[in-house]
């Protein structure tokens, strides 16, 4: 594996209690991250989106974020200035969130969304920002960027709308990625479509990627790496080519659950949870 970009040592995030107390929604994450592509896989629940959200410092108000280890390229995410780390955010380290509806701002066009992203952390003339926003439309393939730009967000498909989002978080050029299930709202070939996008712009620019999902079947096809999540801890990690080879029940119970061309299975499988996975 290449350096790691990001060093992350028991990793933890707890939300307060109404009765008192502290949730612990993430419990002791640990991985390293070099220039490769990362899947975070679990069920809804599991953490993997608070995972993402901490390493931003995304975290919902009233969260609390603590780690033995949490560095982006040798800078200490928990420690660093504030104004060092909303820097960091967008221009360095992005994230491409689930649903394009709930993060596009409905009221700019989309063509003004992504030349404010590039101009609050790039110093470029209006002119160069534009022109470089119809470059990024160009890049995650959409035909006639300028058309598209001048649109706004509901005037885009679901799968049009995902990467222009794309776009928007790559146009600085970040070094690492992080897409929460940029996928789950598309259709089966406009996964394929934007899986492929990623995956081109991943290599050219040499990015990392860390990619939450919860379906297995993708990120063994897309990814270097799995961390499979279960109640807010990680219960495993393998190479993406070796999920046949997962040892613990959990993975086990998510692959048996795959769908099988050409086999029949009744009664359908079910996974048996114990109690131990969560302690």
């Amino acid at each position: 594996m290449t350096a790691a970009l990001l060093d992350i040592d028991d990793l933890r995030v707890a939300y307060p209690r109404r009765e008192g107390g502290w949730n612990e929604v993430v419990r002791g994450v640990s991985f390293t991250l070099g220039r490769e592509r990362l899947a975070i896989v679990g069920e809804s629940g599991s953490g993997k989106s608070q995972t993402g959200r901490a390493i931003l410092g995304l975290t919902a108000p009233g969260g609390r974020v603590s780690a033995t280890r949490l560095a982006f390229d040798g800078i200490d995410l928990l420690h660093c200035p504030a104004a060092q780390r909303r820097r960091l955010r967008g221009s360095r380290i992005a994230m491409v969130l689930q649903d394009p509806k709930y993060s596009l701002n409905p009221v700019l066009t989309i063509g003004e969304q992504i030349v404010e992203t590039l101009r609050a952390h790039r110093r470029v003339s209006a002119r160069e920002a534009r022109e470089r926003a119809l470059a990024a439309l160009a890049a995650v393939q959409i035909d006639n960027p300028a058309r598209v730009a001048r649109l706004h967000p509901h005037e885009v498909s679901g799968g049009m709308g995902q990467r222009a989002m794309i776009a928007m978080m790559l146009i600085a050029e970040p070094d690492l990625l992080i897409a929460d299930e940029p996928t789950s709202a598309l259709d089966v070939t406009v996964q394929l479509e934007v899986l492929r996008i990623l995956d081109t712009l991943v290599a050219e620019r040499g990015m990392s990627l860390v990619f939450i999902s919860h379906d297995l079947r993708l990120v063994a096809s897309f990814c270097d790496r799995v961390l499979v999540m279960y109640a807010g801890r990680v219960v495993e990690t393998l190479d993406s080519g070796r999920l046949d080879q997962a040892q613990h029940p959990y993975t086990q119970g998510l692959l048996n659950c795959l769908p099988q061309l050409g086999a029949r299975r009744h009664p359908l499988p079910t996974l048996e949870r114990q109690a131990h996975w969560s302690r």
